[in-house]
């Protein structure tokens, strides 16, 4: 027969107080079998005749009779076993709605009392929980202390060895059983430890909420003090507005005042755009570098020239033998580059604004390897803007060269190596620079010196310079 320990039997209660349903069924199917097992033991040795009979039932009943009453208990424990695992949920409800609450004190601040108010609820019901625990906990200790009591189970095994052997097979049984329940209490170890380690992040989220109260117990502090400050200010605030009349009074005068130096400052603006030019021909026939004030441009230098063509010439290109590249890219040529006193090209962008401000005449002066000079004028010289490529256009042509080589170019968008609007197949700028290329040129001032400087093949160029005025202006 086994031999049932302390310590055993409690680690069966325990195994019973934290395990599931299943566990209680086996142990139930389990008890049944060792009944049946009993009875026929029973049976079989009472077959010998009426008087052992009668002795083999009362000796039955004397040594089943604590078992049933064990037994009994035990179903009694798997019952208040049911009802803990009930509170159990419940107690783990309460643990989400805490955490769910927790979130919530965080994220909305005026709604922290009704919260707190139920943390509070919760936590009596927490309470409430760990006192069924160790009421439970009295409970497996009495159930121990029975177990002291029942030491006579242990003669009546001996007893029972002797007249029937096939017991041995129920110690056995009961043996695996009592190994399976110490795996069991394993796990519910693991298990009691997750509980504890739940209980101490518990603990944890109340100190937060505890920091937050505190928290928010200071913005109503800071809130209150607001309050009386905003009562303090609200006592002078018949002051203020007086104060704000005043204000108010003088800030209208000085409004006439600004109004008055607007217009001033305005009248002297306007004086200051007929003394800042935006033609070379206000400075007559002084020339060399003047500034120019061009809208959407702004101040910039320009060379006036008044002894090629007469006077108010503005110079936007000038190839004289210099070292300056040509081989620039879109931003360079929209910009600007080189020196007056050298070769240069004025720029794009001023060139555009300058001729969208009213109509200008483009003059060309050419000088031809062998010295020779020429010019080609056109009557209606003007750029597009930046968004329609610079595209050319020219006007009508005269002048002292014969063929008209600049009429290839006219309506097409200026190119450079970094932005190809030729009609050719590749990029004229990247060998013979920016211009306003077709495929590729009869004429291009901002050719590389050489060969490739002409107007039309014929006249190979050593220099050239392009000219603008506006013509309206130099009839008046």
């Amino acid at each position: 027969m086994l031999l049932v320990s302390n310590s055993s039997f409690s680690r069966t209660v325990e195994a019973f107080k934290m395990g599931t349903i299943k566990i209680k069924s086996v142990f139930l199917l389990t008890v049944f079998k060792m009944f049946l097992v009993a009875t026929a033991i029973g049976e079989k040795t009472c077959e010998f005749d009426q008087k052992m009979e009668e002795q083999c039932r009362i000796q039955s009943y004397k040594t089943m009779e604590p078992l049933l009453d064990y037994f009994r208990q035990v179903r009694n424990g798997l019952q208040y076993k049911e009802i803990r695992e009930n509170k159990l949920n419940e107690l783990n409800e309460l643990n989400s709605d805490l955490m769910e609450k927790y979130h919530e004190i965080v994220k909305i601040h005026d709604k922290f009392m009704k919260e707190a108010a139920l943390l509070d609820e919760y936590k009596h019901k927490v309470l409430k929980g760990e006192n069924d625990l160790q009421s439970c906990q009295i409970k497996v200790d009495k159930l121990e202390s029975e177990i002291n009591s029942k030491q006579n189970i242990i003669k009546l095994e001996g007893q029972l060895s002797d007249q029937s052997p096939n017991l041995e097979n129920c110690q056995v049984q009961l043996k695996y059983f009592n190994s399976r329940l110490i795996e069991k209490d394993e796990i519910i170890k693991r298990f009691s430890e997750d509980i504890q380690n739940n209980t101490e992040h518990q603990k944890s989220l109340e100190l937060k909420l505890e920091k937050s109260k505190s928290e928010l117990i200071k913005q109503e502090i800071d809130i209150q003090l607001c309050r009386s400050e905003i009562d303090t200010l609200s006592m002078t605030s018949e002051n203020i507005r007086e104060e704000q009349k005043i204000i108010e009074s003088q800030l209208k005068d000085n409004q006439r005042k600004l109004i008055d130096k607007v217009i001033e400052n305005q009248l002297c603006q306007s004086e200051i755009e007929i003394l800042s030019p935006t033609t070379c021909i206000p400075f007559g026939e002084n020339s060399g570098v003047h500034r120019l004030n061009v809208s959407g441009v702004g101040l910039f230098d320009v060379l006036c020239d008044s002894q090629l063509a007469g006077p108010g010439w503005i110079v936007i290109q000038q190839r004289v033998g210099g070292n300056e590249s040509f081989n620039r890219d879109w931003a360079t040529y929209r910009k600007g580059f080189g020196a007056m006193d050298s070769d240069f090209f004025l720029g794009l962008e001023k060139i555009h604004r300058i001729t969208s401000l009213e109509r200008h005449e483009l003059y060309i002066h050419l000088v031809a390897v062998n010295g020779s000079t020429y010019n080609a004028r056109y009557d209606d010289f003007k750029i597009s803007d930046e968004d329609n490529g610079y595209a050319l256009s020219l006007g009508n042509f005269n002048g002292t060269i014969v063929r008209d080589a600049m009429r290839e170019g006219e309506n097409m968008k200026f190119t450079t190596f970094d932005s190809d609007n030729d009609i050719g197949d590749g990029n004229c700028a990247d060998t013979y620079n920016g211009w306003w290329h077709t495929d590729c040129y009869y004429c291009n001032l901002n050719a590389p010196y050489g060969p490739d400087l002409v107007w039309y093949l014929e006249n190979k160029l050593k220099e050239a310079k392009m000219l603008i005025r506006p013509i309206e202006a130099m009839k008046k």
